[in-house]
């Protein structure tokens, strides 16, 4: 079965940086785009970034553009995002998702909190 599982979330203070990851299994990772949400408390899910099955191509929330970096190595089935310059905004819930065969299907999502 598909698996997403988040990890490296954390509390971090305003202007710093985390690196994120996806671990996915149970599908052809290198067969598919992958894409990253954020949901923040009492606001509506929100697309961060996209990153094409070869990494070719990638797209970003205009929130984000010039601090975040979606990457993946599919010869370890990852996707990652890579946070610079944080924000309090960016506080949120971040989910990474992939759509197959016309399912979505979403990890646990891991908490990224920037706070001073």
């Amino acid at each position: 079965q598909v698996q997403l599982v988040e990890s490296g979330g954390g509390l971090v203070q305003p202007g710093g940086s985390l690196r994120l990851s996806c671990a996915a299994s149970g599908f052809g990772f290198s067969n598919y785009a992958m894409t990253w949400y954020r949901q923040a408390p009492g606001k509506e899910r929100e697309l961060v970034a996209g990153i094409s099955s070869t990494g070719g191509r990638t797209n970003y929330a205009n929130a984000v553009k010039g601090r975040f970096t979606i990457s993946r190595d599919n010869a370890k089935n990852t996707v990652y995002l890579q946070m610079n310059s944080l924000k309090p905004e960016d506080t949120a819930v971040y989910l990474c998702t992939v759509n197959r065969r016309g399912y979505d299907y979403w990890g646990q999502g891991t908490q990224v909190t920037v706070s001073s």
